[in-house]
């Protein structure tokens, strides 16, 4: 599913033909209804010759969901633990959650400024979790029915200021600092924990690690986050970034103007960003 530039509140599927890839407008149908009548979706798609389709022009691509509620995880993968704690520690007992304020969303098509007070811009590659139906208390048993599919999210943050204080909403928050796409891919369509999550910047591959790798597993997040806030259609839970690749971790570099980075994942594709000057500054 997609969100399309100029297409108004009109839900579009992504249909893959020999040629590329199409869409299939589904009209002006909201979020927990399409959810509802995901197997007509599919019998609808499956019966559809995406050759009378009009191609999918990527640069009309928006953010898939507009998220009344944007959650994330740190150090939720096996390996990537805060400075100077033991790698090989025990696993913590439950979720270190932190909100990004609405300001932060972006699409897959928007740039990210490079604020001229953060002095140390940093990327994390994220599976993002879309929330389907009202959730609220929800054992883990049946959490994942709750869920709408996965997207990708790359939780930009700025390190000295995310190091100022104990909490760490400054850091994370900058305008645009949450660019979410390309498309919601749905969730009978992706074993949530088993998918190989990789972020390249520069023709490089700084992150590789499997989603089995998660401490907390999607079922126990929407599980344990329904406990406290009833979780809405088309909010978004962004699940934690693995670890750099030790060569990576040692040639650090703080984001700057003219980089880009690619969050790719098995099953949900690719998204890519790329880092700007503020308004007025020379790239």
């Amino acid at each position: 599913m997609v969100r399309l530039a100029r297409a108004g509140d009109r839900s579009i599927a992504v249909v893959a033909g020999p040629s590329g890839d199409h869409v299939l407008d589904l009209g002006p149908r909201p979020l927990p209804e399409l959810f509802r009548d995901l197997d007509g979706i599919r019998s609808l798609v499956e019966r559809t010759d995406a050759a009378t389709l009009p191609p999918l022009d990527p640069s009309t691509l928006q953010a898939p969901v507009t998220p009344r509620s944007l959650l994330c995880l740190g150090y939720n993968y096996r390996g990537h633990v805060p400075d100077g704690v033991d790698p090989t520690a025990d696993d913590p007992h439950s979720p270190d959650v932190f909100v990004k304020t609405a300001n932060t969303l972006g699409g897959p098509n928007d740039p990210v400024v490079v604020p001229a007070v953060a002095d140390d811009v940093d990327y994390e590659g994220e599976i993002a979790v879309v929330i389907g139906r009202r959730a609220h208390a929800v054992s883990e048993q049946e959490a994942l029915s709750y869920v709408a599919g996965f997207t990708l999210l790359n939780d930009v943050s700025d390190r000295a200021w995310q190091r100022r204080q104990s909490q760490w909403a400054l850091g994370k928050c900058f305008d645009g600092f949450a660019p979410l796409g390309p498309w919601l891919v749905t969730a009978d369509e992706i074993d949530p924990q088993d998918l190989l999550v990789e972020v390249v910047r520069d023709g490089e591959v700084t992150v590789s690690q499997s989603t089995a790798t998660t401490i907390f597993s999607v079922a126990f997040v929407v599980h344990h986050l329904s406990q406290v806030l009833t979780l809405e259609p088309g909010d978004v839970i962004s699940t934690g970034t693995p670890q750099k690749l030790p060569a990576a971790q040692s040639a650090h570099r703080p984001l700057a103007p003219g980089d880009a980075v690619t969050v790719r994942a098995t099953g949900i594709g690719e998204l890519t960003t790329t880092f700007i000057a503020p308004p007025g500054e020379p790239e």
